[in-house]
């Protein structure tokens, strides 16, 4: 009997170098390190220069010195801006409209992705349509539907139009379609209702994915501008970024011959305040923003 040869792979030349790994491994770090930079440089710089002295932020823009630190900008914002309401106004349309989307848009996402009916692909079809209009071309039909409902300066309006988009339902029916129906058939043995199996069964299993399209739909709807300042002409129903906008007139109207330092440095220090609620909650739900796009980017 012939022997087999095994042919025998150098040790030296088996193994990989690390050392010509770890160099584009540090290479690529440097340079995402230095894009990183590029884009939060304007957002530090803002930041910092809201608590300069408001005639520093003209003289020296570039420079930040700790000993002329100062909350002068802030005092003097919260006494002209009516910050505060636009928050509230804000707070109240993102959680009665948040809650709308995150429960409605789920379940006709369900319906796409889990259920077999006349003219379903038709039907989403037009959905995904929807998603290639302009926010511009829906703004004076939506604002005349909502003169005839009278809900023109209500909350109503704030709420309401937009609270289901396209985009959630097709997120949604990505994440859905990855459940397994075996899972559903088996709670149907089991004798559970059609939304007993989605609450009990797919809610559970699309957590990341809910998670995700809940920092999507706070960004939305906080950063919303347009709809609200059509929508919305009184200063009572004024959301926080309607107020920003206003922050110049504000200002100037609140305090007779205002110069243009002091009007940049109330600028600034509004900006930071603003800045704050979105920064904390991505940092809080980074982790299941991040799983709710791993979550809706495959199928199966």
């Amino acid at each position: 009997m012939s022997s087999i040869r095994v042919p025998v792979v150098s040790a030296d030349v088996a193994e990989p170098s690390t050392g010509r790994r770890a160099r584009p491994a540090i290479g690529s770090h440097l340079f995402l390190v230095m894009l990183t930079l590029a884009f939060l440089s304007p957002v530090i710089w803002a930041v910092l220069s809201a608590f300069k002295p408001a005639a520093e932020i003209i003289r020296n823009p570039l420079t930040f010195d700790p000993s002329t630190f100062t909350l002068s900008n802030f005092t003097g914002m919260f006494a002209d801006v009516p910050i505060a309401s636009g928050f509230l106004n804000t707070a109240i349309v993102l959680i009665f409209k948040g809650s709308i989307t995150l429960f409605c848009a789920p379940l006709a996402a369900y319906a796409f992705a889990k259920y077999d009916f006349p003219l379903k692909n038709l039907l989403f079809g037009t959905v995904l349509v929807t998603l290639m209009l302009p926010t511009i071309v829906l703004i004076i039909p939506l604002l005349l539907e909502m003169k005839e409902l009278g809900w023109v300066n209500t909350y109503q309006a704030l709420i309401l139009p937009g609270s289901v988009d396209a985009f959630a339902i097709f997120w949604m029916r990505q994440v859905i379609a990855s459940v397994p129906d075996e899972l559903l058939d088996a709670a149907r043995v089991d004798g559970c209702g059609e939304f007993g199996i989605f609450w009990r069964v797919v809610v559970p299993i699309i957590r990341p994915g809910l998670a995700g399209l809940a920092v999507l739909t706070v960004m939305n709807i906080y950063n919303d501008f347009v709809w609200p300042v059509v929508i919305a002409s009184s200063d009572r129903l004024a959301t926080l970024q309607v107020v920003l906008s206003t922050l110049a007139q504000n200002i100037t109207g609140n305090k007779i011959g205002a110069d243009y330092a002091t009007i940049t440095g109330e600028l600034l220090a509004a900006s930071a305040v603003a800045l704050v609620p979105l920064l904390v909650i991505f940092i809080v739900l980074q982790k299941h923003f991040i799983n709710g796009i791993l979550a809706g980017s495959v199928k199966g």
